[in-house]
């Protein structure tokens, strides 16, 4: 039997409220740190230097709301291009985050990285 499909409820802009590779300065210079998620399942992010597009589709992890995504962007602040890919589960009200991260420098690729946020709804 397939995964039963998640209501949208990830709809808007999440604000980031921690990264564990990151700290809130950082997440929120210039502006604070957001996920934002559009009804066409694409939308944004941004945080400290860093930001882009993805694509998200909504999904089930352990029986709760899920949104699996990958993404495409760059860090404003060395011009390096990034993608990768995460998912979120819903923890009511707040979204738990897990991103795995691979940074291009010049011609070579970067290490992969994982890291986690925790992710609150922007008013």
């Amino acid at each position: 039997m397939g995964k039963a499909k998640a209501t949208n409820a990830v709809l808007g802009r999440w604000s980031i409220d921690s990264m564990s590779m990151w700290d809130k300065d950082y997440i929120d210079v210039g502006t604070p740190g957001y996920f934002d998620f559009g009804g066409n399942n694409l939308g944004s992010f941004k945080f400290g230097y860093v930001q882009g597009d993805l694509d998200y589709r909504l999904t089930q992890r352990d029986g709760k709301p899920a949104v699996e995504f990958s993404f495409e962007g760059g860090d404003a602040a060395d011009c390096s291009p990034c993608s990768g890919r995460g998912w979120l589960t819903m923890a009511s009200p707040r979204l738990n985050c897990a991103v795995i991260w691979k940074r291009q420098r010049s011609h070579r690729s970067g290490s992969g990285s994982d890291g986690t946020c925790s992710i609150g709804a922007t008013s």
